[in-house]
């Protein structure tokens, strides 16, 4: 590889119920990126993609429909929030990542905080790309349900994306007859929509050993990875709750 690495790893990684799901690490770091996909125990499939030239991330579910209650095959949720500094490994970084017990059933050394969102905006699929350019390949599927919130939305604006991509969703401030779609009570009507999912295991922060030379002089270099585990909840507008109908009261 010359400077721009690609690479993927594949690792095997422990869900909370026990179950073994195995986990697929791809970084690009001609196009500062990374992505990671796994199969949770529900059987949707998600995705994180770290677009760290934008400051950009995007979770996608690929969620199995209940074909008996009248929904599609599956449904396709895009999340898309802002990047942070430090949240992930570089791309670079996570392109050297190898393992040398690929058998290993791994589970995150730090379980970080759960972050409940508010997904208030949503996103125009066709504009989208000029936010990143991954937006395109990574929601195709989710086209009509790429969400994102306000004060996302004000840091891009700042950065000179284009406004008018993004539409403001009903609020329940704005409809005071808006409940949460585990709340209501009828399939047709709109209802404010939560989704839960988890990264089980990604490369959270780089690790730093320090070596001493013949005098003495100590210097310090990267050693290995710091794993972390991440849940998200997000919250967002759906026009019916045919749209939600794993949100129910259990």
């Amino acid at each position: 590889p010359g400077p721009a690495a690609r690479a993927e790893l594949r690792v095997r990684v422990r869900l909370p119920g026990g179950q073994v799901t195995e986990e697929s690490l791809q970084a690009d770091s001609g196009a500062d990126c990374v992505s990671l996909e796994l199969r949770a125990a529900d059987g949707a499939l998600v995705t994180l993609t770290a677009d760290f030239r934008q400051e950009v991330k995007i979770f996608r579910a690929l969620i199995l429909g209940e074909l008996e209650r009248g929904q599609s095959q599956f449904q396709a949720l895009c999340f898309v929030t802002r990047l942070h500094r430090n949240e992930i490994i570089p791309s670079e970084s996570m392109a050297k990542l190898r393992q040398k017990n690929p058998r290993t059933v791994r589970q995150a050394e730090e379980v970080r905080g759960l972050e409940h969102l508010s997904m208030d905006v949503a996103v125009n699929f066709s504009k989208g790309a000029q936010l990143s350019s991954h937006i395109h390949n990574v929601c195709a599927e989710a086209k009509e349900a790429i969400y994102t919130r306000e004060e996302d939305v004000k840091f891009w604006l700042e950065k000179g994306v284009d406004g008018s991509m993004f539409e403001v969703l009903p609020q329940g401030s704005d409809l005071p007859e808006l409940q949460r779609c585990r709340l209501c009570p009828d399939r047709w009507k709109p209802c404010i929509c939560s989704y839960s999912l988890s990264i089980e295991w990604y490369p959270c922060m780089l690790k730093y050993c320090k070596s001493r030379d013949a005098g003495g002089k100590v210097s310090s270099y990267k050693c290995g990875i710091r794993s972390c585990q991440k849940g998200y909840t997000f919250d967002y507008y759906v026009p019916q709750k045919q749209l939600c109908l794993w949100d129910e009261e259990t």
